[in-house]
């Protein structure tokens, strides 16, 4: 397969990117400011803000599918207006796209989220995922809408740099017990992601792991793989901090697990420590 990932060099596009080149397939993927390290990739510099530029791209690398995981989460232009530009070249070019969304589209007044949901979000960002969704949805309806969680991996996501900081004392905050979510291993991410790009229905996918967990949970099964103190890692309530958000979002990823190969891990499993 002929393969392009936008934000190619993020934590999850790099992901893409190597189970991607490793799969065989051609890849050409995107940086906006410098390349990733994998071999046999085509790197190409993209501003997805610059719609004539996202078109001359895909009409370049001619893709069978493309996945869009760029973002900027205090940048309308990029998560929005970016996915935008990343449909309309899709759909004008013929190209399946996957459409990597957030489960930041939902307030949490509902707990559980299945993939008929409507979004109705609370933050910025959220409304810049939700915006996103809609446009993809009605330029290019043969696109997958993929939304996912926190996004953690063997170390390198911010989530786990944030645990390391708070239990070295490099860095002052707490880890909310009230916030919870269903993190994904970014393995299990990028594998679902690369076979919804290969086949299967379009549509909004749910794909998060098993585990609901709150962000203090998740901070403590980090610090024990990671063989750091459970203990020094400060707890809060999101509620109590004046910090805006949706607390408690669950994304239902039955219907969208059915359909793959891929497991989903919960975070209880992928976060257990490695036995001797």
């Amino acid at each position: 397969m002929r393969l392009l990932v936008v934000g190619g060099s993020g934590f999850l596009g790099a992901e893409l990117v190597r189970q991607g080149a490793a799969a065989g397939h051609e890849v050409t993927a995107t940086c906006h400011t410098r390349p990733g390290e994998a071999a046999g990739v085509a790197w190409a510099p993209l501003d997805v803000r610059r719609r004539a530029d996202v078109e001359e791209l895909v009409a370049a690398v001619r893709p069978a599918a493309v996945v869009n995981a760029a973002f900027r989460q205090r940048d309308w232009a990029t998560t929005a207006t970016g996915a935008a530009n990343v449909a309309l070249a899709a759909a004008a070019s013929g190209s399946r796209l996957v459409h990597v969304s957030s489960d930041t589209v939902f307030s949490g007044a509902a707990v559980r989220y299945d993939e008929t949901c409507l979004p109705d979000p609370i933050t910025p960002y959220g409304a810049a995922k939700a915006a996103a969704e809609t446009v993809v949805a009605a330029v290019a309806p043969d696109a997958v809408i993929a939304r996912t969680s926190l996004i953690i991996g063997d170390g390198g996501s911010s989530h786990e740099a944030l645990v390391h900081a708070l239990a070295t004392g490099t860095t002052q905050g707490v880890l909310f017990t009230d916030d919870v979510r269903c993190p994904v291993h970014v393995a299990d991410l990028a594998a679902a992601l690369l076979e919804l790009a290969a086949a299967g229905p379009p549509g909004v996918r749910h794909v998060a792991g098993a585990d609901a967990v709150s962000r203090y949970e998740l901070g403590l099964l980090v610090a024990r793989r990671d063989g750091l103190d459970p203990a020094r890692l400060p707890a809060g309530r999101r509620a109590d901090s004046g910090v805006p958000g949706p607390l408690d979002v669950r994304l239902d990823c039955a219907a969208t697990q059915r359909l793959l190969r891929t497991r989903l891990r919960g975070a209880r499993r992928f976060l257990a420590p490695a036995r001797p």
